[in-house]
C-alpha cells in the first residue's frame, strides 16, 4: 500500500547542542533575546548585589575561559578530519572500511565521554606521562569524532545521485568526484550542526575538570573551596556557560542565515 506525503513519518532531529534561533525570526523580542539580556542583567544585579561573592566568583573565572576555549577549539580541529574519514568508511563500499567505521561510531557513541576520558588520561599514562590537556583534547577528539562522521555522512548523502552521475560523465574518478563535486556541496549542509557540535563540545569541557585542567568549572570549583561560596559560585559558573553558549548560538544562526542566502541567489 502507497503512502502520500501527508501520512508519512515526520523526522524529528534532536542535537545535544544549543537551541539554535530561527534565523528567519525578526522580532525584536524572542526566546534569544529574552535569555540572552536576561542573563546580562541577572550576572549585573547578582555582581552589584554582592560584590563579595558574585563577582569575586565571577573575577576568577576568566582564566578557565581561556583555557575551555583552547580544548574546545583544538578538539574540533582533530574531530573535523576524523568525522570526515568516519563519514567516508561509513560510505565505503569496502565492507572492511564501513565494518571499522561503524564500529568505531557504535563503541564510541556508547560509551559515555566522562568515561572515554578516564580511561584516555590513564591508558596512555601507562606508556607515557600525558599531560591533563592533551589527554582532554584526545578524549573529546575521538568521542566527537564519531558524532561528526555521522554528521559528514548525512551530508554526503544529502547530495543528488545527478551530481554524481554528471562528475563520473565528464571523466571524473570516484577520488575527483568526491572531493571536487560532492565535498565542496555537502560542506554547505554540514556548516551549521558542525557549528552545534561545536557549542555541545565547549558544554561538555566542563568534564574534563576532573584531569585537573583549569577550565571554567575547575577555576570556579578552586574559588569555591576556599570561600566555601558553593551556589554564589555554581550560579556565576551557569550564567558564563549560558552567555557564551547563547553567543555562540546565535551565532550559528547567522551562519545558516547567510548559507541560505547564498542557496537562494
Amino acid at each position: 500500500m502507497s503512502m502520500n506525503k501527508s501520512s508519512a513519518p515526520r523526522v524529528i532531529e534532536i542535537t545535544d547542542g544549543a537551541s539554535i534561533p530561527d534565523p528567519r525570526d525578526k522580532n525584536l523580542i524572542s526566546a534569544w533575546s529574552l535569555a540572552f539580556v536576561g542573563t546580562i542583567l541577572c550576572t549585573a544585579y547578582l555582581c552589584w548585589n554582592d560584590p563579595d561573592a558574585y563577582l569575586e566568583a565571577l573575577k576568577s573565572l576568566p582564566g578557565g575561559v581561556l583555557v575551555t576555549f583552547e580544548v574546545t577549539a583544538c578538539a574540533i580541529l582533530l574531530s573535523l578530519p576524523i568525522g570526515l574519514f568516519t563519514g567516508l568508511g561509513r560510505l565505503s563500499r569496502n565492507r572492511i572500511i564501513n565494518l571499522i567505521a561503524s564500529t568505531y561510531v557504535e563503541v564510541i557513541r556508547g560509551i559515555p565521554l566522562l568515561v572515554q576520558l578516564f580511561y584516555i588520561y590513564y591508558g596512555l599514562g601507562r606508556l607515557f606521562k600525558v599531560p591533563a590537556i592533551f589527554a582532554a583534547v584526545i578524549a573529546m577528539s575521538v568521542c566527537y569524532g564519531a558524532y561528526m562522521g555521522e554528521v559528514f555522512r548525512s551530508g554526503i548523502s544529502a547530495i543528488s545521485k545527478g551530481q554524481v552521475e554528471a562528475a563520473r560523465s565528464l571523466g571524473f574518478d570516484r577520488r575527483q568526484t568526491m572531493m571536487l563535486v560532492v565535498l565542496p556541496q555537502a560542506w554547505r549542509t554540514i556548516l551549521p550542526p558542525v557549528g552545534n557540535e561545536f557549542i555541545a563540545m565547549l558544554k561538555d569541557t566542563s568534564l574534563v575538570s576532573i584531569l585537573a585542567v583549569g577550565d571554567i568549572l575547575r577555576k570556579g570549583r578552586e574559588f569555591a573551596s576556599v570561600t566555601f561560596m558553593y551556589f554564589e559560585t555554581y550560579t556565576m559558573i551557569a550564567l558564563v556557560y549560558l552567555f557564551i553558549t547563547l553567543i555562540l548560538s546565535r551565532c550559528v544562526s547567522l551562519m545558516e542565515a547567510k548559507l541560505a542566502y547564498y542557496d537562494h541567489k
